[in-house]
């Protein structure tokens, strides 16, 4: 069984790779990356290393010769190279190459959000289903690792502010999701399911706040706010525009309820009702969790992993 990861230079890819050499021989291991001389510097010398441009539908049909499980990482926006562009070389060289299995990491309830950042990952769903590929959906949550610079702000003292009320996100640590593509790549025994909504406990700003404030021991002022005051507050920092219209996209994106462990009850753009979702994928409660075998730790057990040094091998 050849298992080939794409993308394997970027932090997400490092860490299935890393995982897979826990769970699989090496010699099985197929690492696929746009910079090769990246790569060799990432991985032992035995690791095969392929090079793979996603925007290069040739190079990448060559890269997944001989593959039978491919973990498809979805590449990040780009206004010079679309998305969906470099997502369909990907998907039809795969098919072409005569993958197995693949396994594509998308967005939480990808076929039935109205999130704009869903958009992307719901055309390639379809790609991947369109070219009859055995897949599984891995729909990701939010990274904890997204909310590092308020963490490391509010642990100087500096006011932890959100705009999202009551809402919840189902934050992980994204060496959590990691590990979940690993193992569903390495399940052989049992048929992966088609869809995981690979998520951590649902929680609220207010209670990230609190476990920062438990896994930091430091004190700050937790102030909830509407958008406009958000980003009122937002122009008082050092922020450039960019970088305040992005965070208030992203509060107004979780605000929307888009990361929230339920969804509203409609039906789905592939023809399946909200029902029929739930009856096909019936053990996805807990996906995580029941992937990687084990409760997943706290909130604040997770945020003191994030902001604690440590070897490379244990990112």
């Amino acid at each position: 069984m050849k298992y080939a990861v794409t993308a394997a230079t970027g932090h997400f890819g490092e860490r299935v790779v890393l995982k897979l050499l826990s769970l699989v021989s090496f010699n099985d291991i197929v690492v696929i990356a746009r910079d090769i001389e990246k790569a060799k510097k990432m991985y032992p010398t035995a690791v095969e290393i392929r090079q793979g441009d996603y925007n290069d539908e040739k190079m990448m049909e060559k890269a997944f010769a001989g593959i039978d499980r491919v973990l498809f990482i979805s590449s990040q926006p780009n206004a010079r190279h679309p998305r969906v562009a470099q997502h369909k070389n990907v998907v039809t060289a795969a098919a072409n190459a005569g993958v197995k299995y693949l396994a594509y990491t998308s967005f939480p309830h990808a076929d039935i959000s109205e999130a704009p950042l869903a958009e992307d990952h719901r055309a390639t769903e379809k790609m991947i289903i369109d070219a009859r590929l055995p897949h599984s959906f891995l729909r990701n949550n939010w990274y904890l690792e997204n909310e590092l610079p308020e963490i490391e702000a509010a642990k100087s003292g500096k006011p932890f502010i959100y705009a999202t009320g009551e809402v919840t996100v189902g934050w992980a640590e994204e060496k959590l999701y990691a590990e979940g593509a690993a193992r569903v790549m390495t399940m052989l025994e049992n048929d992966p399911l088609e869809i995981y909504e690979f998520h951590g406990v649902q929680h609220t700003y207010k209670e990230l706040a609190k476990a920062i404030k438990e896994a930091t021991g430091k004190d700050f002022p937790v102030q909830s706010v509407d958008l406009k005051n958000y980003q009122t507050e937002l122009e008082k920092t050092n922020l450039d525009t960019a970088q305040i219209n992005f965070k208030v996209a992203i509060q107004k994106l979780i605000a929307s309820g888009a990361l929230s462990e339920h969804v509203a009850k409609k039906d789905v753009a592939f023809g399946m009702t909200h029902e029929q979702i739930l009856e096909n994928n019936v053990n996805n409660e807990n996906a995580l969790e029941n992937v990687l075998g084990m409760p997943l730790p706290s909130l604040s057990t997770q945020v003191k992993d994030l902001i604690t040094n440590k070897p490379k091998y244990l990112i």
